[in-house]
């Protein structure tokens, strides 16, 4: 891989997640004096996430700059590994959030001591929705441009911000409407922290695919089998082995060409199938592809 385009990747990636320090420095800040102030046990519990934002930003930080360094001698395929890592930490750091916003909420409920919350919550709720909302379409943007499952795995973290958010705004306004329902504050926290759970799980599952080296979808493993038969020399695909690392894909092939052919245009056709494969595949970050001389020149390709 091209080490000066690695570098302007990490900067990116760096560049967003910086931002979204700052971001969540001021929303803590601000959602924790307004839900104190309002007397809104669903807009704190939302400060409580994203003040976890804060600390998930460092892991991504930290992810990135070690998944992204080049192969060495003790890791001979690279460093992807810890990136997933980070991101796995962002997921599991999601789903105790969400725990422990639950259980909070819910004890509030089964004792019947919640506040009144007061209009001046809904400023620190829809403050956050839109503030949480940008900061998810630019960091998901840089993501997917540097292929980062950790920088993804923050920007859904913004996001679930953004959705808990909309729950407080629910909660808070329809308490504010009706004094009486005032309880719906501490429903609106525990719906949030079912929001955060669910993302938390699933981007722990998406992580957990790769440590245990789990293939891609068919789809993709019939986009790559298409484009190796597109070489005209290729008589047969199999062994196809595919595995992704941060968000990249490595994978080995076995190839039949004809028996009669050199070492050199065995070699040539093998170089064919990879340029066909990096071409197509914009996420791909090795490929080895190994020659075999067919048993029958008559064989017919499949």
């Amino acid at each position: 891989m091209d080490t000066r385009v690695t570098n302007e990747q990490l900067r990116e990636g760096y560049r967003i997640t910086v931002y979204g320090v700052f971001v969540n420095v001021g929303l803590t800040a601000v959602k924790f004096v307004l839900g104190f102030l309002g007397r809104s046990q669903a807009l704190v519990a939302d400060a409580v996430h994203s003040l976890s934002d804060l600390i998930t930003d460092a892991v991504v930080m930290v992810g990135l700059a070690a998944g992204r360094r080049q192969a060495d001698d003790r890791h001979h395929f690279g460093h992807g590994r810890m990136e997933t890592m980070a991101a796995a930490f962002v997921a599991v750091a999601l789903a105790v959030v969400a725990v422990y916003i639950g259980m909070t909420a819910a004890a509030s409920i089964y004792r019947h001591d919640t506040n009144q919350p007061s209009w001046i919550a809904l400023a620190g709720a829809a403050l956050s929705i839109l503030t949480k909302e940008i900061l998810f379409q630019a960091t998901a943007r840089v993501g997917r441009r540097i292929r980062s499952k950790a920088v993804v795995a923050n920007a859904w973290h913004h996001r679930s911000d953004a959705f808990s958010s909309i729950a407080v705004l629910l909660g808070v306004g329809a308490a504010c409407i009706r004094p009486d329902w005032h309880i719906l504050d501490a429903y609106a926290a525990l719906l949030v922290s079912v929001f955060i759970l669910k993302q938390g799980i699933s981007l722990f599952l998406d992580s957990f695919k790769e440590f245990t080296d789990t293939a891609p979808e068919p789809q993709v493993l019939e986009r790559i089998n298409g484009c190796i038969c597109k070489v005209k020399e290729v008589i047969n695909v199999h062994d196809l082995k595919v595995r992704t690392s941060a968000d990249m894909i490595q994978m080995q092939v076995h190839i039949v060409v004809d028996r009669k052919l050199t070492v050199a245009e065995g070699h040539r056709v093998a170089k064919e199938v990879e340029n066909c494969l990096f071409s197509d595949l914009d996420n791909l970050l090795e490929v080895v592809v190994h020659v075999d001389p067919s048993p029958d020149e008559k064989e017919p390709k499949s």
